[in-house]
């Protein structure tokens, strides 16, 4: 006998005959869903079509302007003495007197060290008595050579013995000469006893001190004096530069600025002086030099200096902050500000730089405003808001707040 179940099929059961945890579950899950498709139709920042607003983007902006540019070369350089010495003695004494003190600024000529000239001067007398001694036999020689040669003539004497009194007179002749010889080389060594400055500089440390036994050109200098008026300023450019520096150099004189790291004064302008004859193969660098007349005495031999070289001057030129130029796939570009706050994508061929402006050869026109900070988040087409006009409203907007509260 069979026997049959009374209830329904699943799929005719009433859909509360499901048991209560599920009808539950599946209520709750509409409910959610009713309540985010509300909450999403009320965001905002959505348009019409339910699509998002970008917001402004907030930038710095500036304008192009048109100037002239010089052209120059910047370099790191150090300066140099325009002619350094280093003071030896060149006789053998007793160091007896130091003239001057270490650090002092020296003229030409002036007395800066003495040997003991008492050795030298005994010296100098002895060769002047030889001197004496062999002049007076030369003078004798002489009287005798003429009453020689008398005496020959008539036949008194023999004409050997004239000769011979004629070649004694050749040869004390020879003697006196050797002897002034002497006397000008002792005289010479007693004036070497005084040291003195061979051009006006300024002396740097003393070496040897008074009372020290000084050895003729000793391999130590006993001072060395560096000349700083005028004083040189030595630098490198790359070679590449070689041939505009020689053009213009050749159609006046190039003015080179130097300016000292950190300071605060006027650059010293000064000329170039000096274009070495090769280019370094090593580096590509060739090394120039720059006269200055530091009477100021500001610059200092050794000192590292920001040197600057003038070539020309470019007029009209289209200039813009260096920060707005921003380098991309294609190649160097900027954001043009047009009049409805959006900005546009501007490819432009970019030139020199100079104080933190940049020469645009190409692609942009004198007054056209740019985006100098705030790229990275911009796109052609995006909405900005200029970051001084903002403060600019607020400012306004506070004013408008306090004149209102006043009137209150």
């Amino acid at each position: 006998m069979c026997s049959f179940n009374t209830l329904p099929p699943a799929r005719l059961r009433p859909f509360f005959a499901h048991p209560p945890h599920l009808v539950l579950l599946v209520l709750l899950c509409l409910l959610l869903l009713l309540t985010g498709a509300g909450c999403s139709t009320g965001k905002e920042g959505e348009g019409k079509n339910g699509q998002k607003k970008r917001a402004a983007v907030a930038v710095t902006v500036a304008a192009s302007t048109k100037k002239t540019v010089p052209v120059v070369i910047d370099a790191i350089g150090h300066v140099e003495a325009s002619a350094t010495v280093e003071i030896r003695s060149q006789v053998m004494g007793t160091l007896k007197t130091v003239h001057f003190r270490e650090g002092d600024e020296v003229k030409a000529g002036e007395l800066l060290f003495t040997i003991d000239p008492r050795p030298f001067a005994a010296n100098l007398a002895k060769a002047e008595a030889g001197l004496a001694k062999d002049k007076a036999e030369l003078e004798n020689a002489r009287r005798e050579a003429d009453r020689y040669a008398l005496a020959a003539q008539k036949g008194y004497v023999s004409m050997e013995q004239s000769d011979q009194a004629a070649t004694r007179v050749t040869t004390l002749a020879a003697t006196v000469k050797a002897d002034q010889a002497a006397v000008d080389a002792a005289r010479l060594e007693l004036e070497y006893c005084s040291i003195r400055a061979p051009f006006t500089g300024r002396t740097g440390e003393i070496r040897s001190d008074q009372g020290n036994l000084i050895k003729a050109n000793a391999d130590t200098p006993m001072l060395s004096i560096n000349q700083t008026r005028p004083i040189l300023a030595a630098f490198t450019v790359p070679g590449h530069h070689l041939q505009d520096i020689v053009r213009y150099r050749a159609a006046g004189t190039l003015a080179v600025r130097a300016t000292e790291a950190n300071a605060s004064k006027e650059p010293l302008t000064g000329t170039l002086a000096f274009i070495d004859n090769a280019v370094d193969p090593a580096t590509g660098v060739i090394r120039l030099k720059a006269s200055f007349i530091d009477s100021q005495q500001r610059l200092w031999p050794g000192q590292l200096i920001d040197v600057r070289l003038h070539l020309t001057d470019r007029a009209d030129c289209i200039v813009v902050p260096s920060q707005a130029v921003q380098a991309g796939q294609g190649g160097m570009y900027v954001y043009v500000v047009k009049e409805d706050q959006t900005v546009s994508y501007r490819p432009v061929t970019s030139g020199m730089l100079f104080e933190g402006e940049t020469v645009i050869e190409a692609g942009l026109q004198e007054g056209e405003r740019v985006v100098i900070d705030g790229q990275l988040q911009l796109a052609d087409g995006s909405k900005i808001e200029e970051r001084g006009r903002t403060h600019d409203k607020e400012k306004e907007a506070a004013a408008g707040t306090g004149s209102t509260q006043g009137k209150q």
